[in-house]
């Protein structure tokens, strides 16, 4: 009784380390990579909110070519 109890104690632990209880994704695999191409896509998008945020998305007074900068 002593080694079922370690064992599923063990098992437990051991899932714990490896990763969540309630998966992340789909089981279906269609689903799934619809989830992974979102998720990649947010995380691609990313840098252009940060920029967007930190007004680096501006247009430069050093391009080679003219830019307007006002409103018209």
């Amino acid at each position: 009784m002593r080694k079922v109890l370690l064992a599923v104690t063990l098992s437990l632990l051991t899932g714990f380390a490896a990763g969540c209880l309630i998966p992340g994704y789909s089981a279906d695999p269609a689903r799934r990579t619809q989830q992974l191409l979102f998720t990649s896509e947010n995380l691609r998008l990313i840098l252009d909110e940060w920029e967007r945020i930190w007004f680096l998305d501006q247009p430069d007074h050093m391009a080679p070519y003219r830019t307007h900068g006002g409103t018209i």
